[in-house]
């Protein structure tokens, strides 16, 4: 597959994904922001924003399990790349650079998740 077939463009408010739906890729932003939000009616709480050579998606490419929350671009001509499971294996298994890369973003993203829910609990 083309790195083209890849790249994918979104305007604002486009849903890139959505909470629950299945998925087995992860996503780079090339250009542009993604907002990553739980939404509940029409109630929606954004959980961070993301920016170039930020990535996505992580969680279902490793676990097969389904989306966490909806992914929407945030500005006109928001551009990503998408890595399917294939090439997300081929990259962790020849670029250990990349798969550290990956498990410091993940870290740092339940020690945010932790902080919060342990905040939540004091109050």
């Amino acid at each position: 597959m083309t790195i083209e077939k890849c790249v994918h463009e979104f305007g604002v408010d486009d849903v890139i994904f959505e909470e629950g739906s299945t998925g087995r890729e992860l996503f780079v932003v090339l250009d542009g922001e993604v907002e990553i939000a739980k939404i509940s009616g029409a109630a929606r709480t954004t959980i961070v924003k993301l920016g170039k050579g930020e990535f996505f998606g992580e969680m279902a490419v490793i676990d097969g399990s389904a989306r966490s929350a909806t992914a929407i671009a945030a500005v006109p001509h928001t551009k990503v790349m998408r890595i399917n499971h294939a090439r997300f294996v081929y990259l962790v298994s020849q670029q250990p650079a990349f798969a550290l890369m990956v498990m410091d973003a993940l870290s740092k993203r339940l020690r945010a998740s932790n902080a919060v829910t342990y905040g939540a609990a004091q109050s």
